[in-house]
């Protein structure tokens, strides 16, 4: 069961110090401090913000510690009742371990509280640590503390694929501001608390008013580190205890539930690892222009998320479709929101980056049948009939275009949910309807303000959408207004995949009606106006005119940073894209206005020979890049490795000083007699 503790919101009011670590610094005979920060808070949000950052860590502990996927809180936070009362067989304070027995089956609930009594009954010294106080308090004098069971759960890796969950014991006392984490193991029927890896946060208010966070150990000494869900002692009293120090002091509000709240973290952790072992290969041929792991282990997880046998339709067919087996069904077709195209057989109705379709998904689904679901990962924001016009300033446009999605499904008559997937990207909020609000009996009715609806909403919407609406004269971006994503419908059925889609099975015999006026589907052809697609005599004829004029231009810098170097050479000035604009004739830059982003995007497209910031337009050069691919990700590196000497050097052949770097150095080819073959069209070729 997952239940979120009450947590309060804080806004920062100073970096918390996280004070040296004073040796282990002696509590009892055992005891011991893994570190201590002071937290300050000018603004009063202590102690509710420390409570919310405990709720992150209890809730979400993979945000810190990478190897986990996730937690599970599977018993409700509440008080422990009653007498504390003997085990039938309780261990002893040397034994290293406290059990309890199992309670009757038929009573899920005291098990936990029962194993809280044995603790407080068996040792008093753990009873002392949990307290958080030297000595125990009389009993009665504050309110006994919220016990909550959490299942840790281990990311897969390829030394461990099958790892084992493990569950511990949380004791959140408010009143002394503590919370107490008690590792279990079950042995013979038994439930036991392995003292080693007892530990706590604890915060404090002294008489000066500072605010300090402290993290302790029971047994430091004897601490046993599996480096997974238990790492070193010190990383608790380092970087786990600077986080929660920060966090208690952000005013950071998050708008969306915590990620894959709505399905079994262990069985996506087990997929995922499995879809992302069979797919990685994938990563290495990725045939589009896109980012190949952003996309492939997305698309992992999306597809973990929602696992079912099914078919997915684009309205333009990928590349990436060749690499696929005959098993899977992909079909290149528009959809659009008519009687024609329902889906009364399928189970659920999936859009993933379906762009304008998106607002149309519960409605489809709706429907289809009573008994369609549907699933909808937004991204770009469309209405009914065109770009989606904002209508609220307090909200982020995201979070706007959300709430409408969602207004949408409950307008359509489902109850929806939302969720957070685990994708890499800033768009990962999933909308979920999967039951009805209405009985079957009143589908007409419900239909109906469904119609209404869709015809209000047709004056929200902004001018219908077009290939081309992107393109603006101030030429600021190179994006268009779709997403490169692979946008598609799923349509998915439990039945098995050869026998759940019957030949022209949208063609339902209805009347035939149009949903609504002005929907426009993207093309079937993609037209690419990004000036790619330009003759490559126009293309470097501009290139080799800008380059002059910046060569001719006086250095802003006339000293060379790389002044040891064995030759000088000059990187020219910088001119304004309106000045660069002012020395191309009419007729080339009615060309390129017709380019989505015109000039500008020429010039960025052209990587190797300019770089364009702030308007402005400078000569690339490559001793700077150089030195900043240190900090190059795993991927760009890779990438730039496959690509290595698959293109001539403009500077060898065109500069007059030629290349800022050696040939050893360049990236480029310095010569056809350099120039390999790509490796990325290599390994395409060997697959076919």
């Amino acid at each position: 069961m997952r239940q979120r503790w009450r947590s309060a919101s804080s806004s920062r009011a100073g970096v918390p110090l996280v004070l040296p670590d004073p040796a282990i610094e002696v509590l009892g005979s055992n005891m011991g401090l893994l570190g201590r920060a002071l937290v300050t808070d000018g603004s009063a949000q202590l102690p509710s913000g420390f409570w919310s950052a405990v709720a992150v860590w209890v809730e979400r502990p993979q945000v810190v510690n990478k190897r986990l996927c996730g937690a599970r809180l599977e018993a409700p936070g509440r008080p422990a009742r009653g007498r504390a009362r003997e085990p039938e067989d309780s261990a002893g304070p040397d034994r290293g371990a406290l059990e309890a027995p199992r309670a009757p089956s038929s009573d899920p609930d005291p098990p936990l509280e029962d194993l809280f009594r044995s603790l407080a009954s068996a040792d008093e010294e753990v009873l002392r640590f949990v307290r958080g106080t030297g000595e125990a308090k009389p009993r009665g004098a504050s309110p006994e503390p919220e016990v909550m069971l959490r299942t840790l759960i281990p990311k897969p890796s390829a030394a461990l694929p099958w790892p084992a969950p493990r569950r511990e014991m949380v004791v959140r006392d408010v009143f002394n501001g503590t919370v107490t984490f008690l590792p279990l193991e079950e042995e013979e029927q038994r439930l036991q608390v392995k003292k080693n890896n007892i530990y706590q946060i604890q915060l404090r208010h002294n008489k000066d008013e500072e605010w300090y966070i402290s993290m302790l150990a029971f047994s430091p000494k004897r601490w046993d580190s599996d480096g997974v869900i238990y790492p070193k002692s010190s990383w608790l009293g380092k970087e786990l205890l600077s986080k929660l120090s920060k966090w208690s002091v952000e005013n950071k509000k998050n708008e969306f539930k915590s990620t894959l709240s709505l399905i079994s973290l262990m069985k996506y952790s087990q997929i995922y690892q499995e879809l992302k072992k069979k797919y990685k290969e994938m990563v290495k041929v990725w045939p589009e222009v896109t980012d190949p792991e952003k996309f492939v282990y997305e698309d992992v997880a999306i597809a973990t998320y929602l696992l079912h046998p099914g078919r997915g339709i684009d309205v333009r067919r990928r590349k990436i479709w060749n690499m696929y087996g005959p098993q899977t069904q992909l079909e290149e077709s528009a959809i659009r929101p008519n009687d024609s195209y329902l889906f009364p057989d399928v189970d659920w109705l999936i859009g993933n980056h379906s762009d304008e379709l998106t607002p149309w998904i519960p409605v489809i689904a709706a429907r289809s049948s009573y008994n369609c679901r549907y699933f909808v990962l937004p991204c770009c924001f469309f209405d009914f009939t065109g770009k989606y016009s904002r209508r609220q300033s307090k909200k982020t446009q995201y979070r706007e275009y959300l709430d409408f999605i969602k207004e949408v499904g409950l307008t359509c008559g489902f109850h929806v949910e939302e969720d957070c997937l685990r994708i890499p990207s800033t768009k990962r909020v999933c909308l979920i309807g999967k039951s009805r609000t209405y009985p079957a009996p009143e589908e007409a009715l419900v239909d109906k303000q469904r119609t209404q609806y869709i015809d209000s909403r047709q004056s929200c919407a902004q001018i219908p959408h077009s290939e081309d609406s992107s393109c603006s004269s101030s030429g600021s971006t190179i994006e268009t207004n779709h997403c490169n994503h692979h946008a598609y419908l799923n349509y998915l059925s439990d039945e098995s995949p050869e026998d759940q889609f019957p030949e022209d099975e949208r063609k339902v015999p209805q009347e035939n009606r149009i949903w609504i006026s002005g929907f426009q589907p993207r093309d079937k052809i993609e037209h690419v106006r990004n000036c790619a697609s330009l003759p490559r005599d126009f293309i470097d004829h501009i290139v080799l005119k800008v380059a002059n004029l910046l060569l001719n231009e006086k250095q802003q810098n006339p000293k060379d940073p790389f002044i040891g170097s064995s030759k000088t050479w000059n990187r020219g000035g910088s001119l304004s894209l309106a000045e660069v604009a002012n020395h191309l004739d009419r007729e080339t830059l009615q060309r390129l206005k017709r380019e989505c982003g015109g000039l500008q995007t020429l010039l960025k497209n052209s990587h190797q020979i300019f770089e364009v910031v702030n308007g402005r337009v400078y000569i690339r050069d490559w001793r700077e890049e150089k030195t900043a691919k240190k900090n190059q990700s795993e991927a760009k590196r890779r990438l730039s490795s496959e690509a290595f000497k698959t293109r001539l050097c403009w500077f060898f052949m065109h500069h007059p000083d030629g290349c800022s770097l050696t040939s050893e150095s360049c990236p480029y080819a310095h010569g056809t007699q350099e120039l390999r073959q790509s490796q990325i069209l290599k390994k395409i070729k060997q697959i076919h």
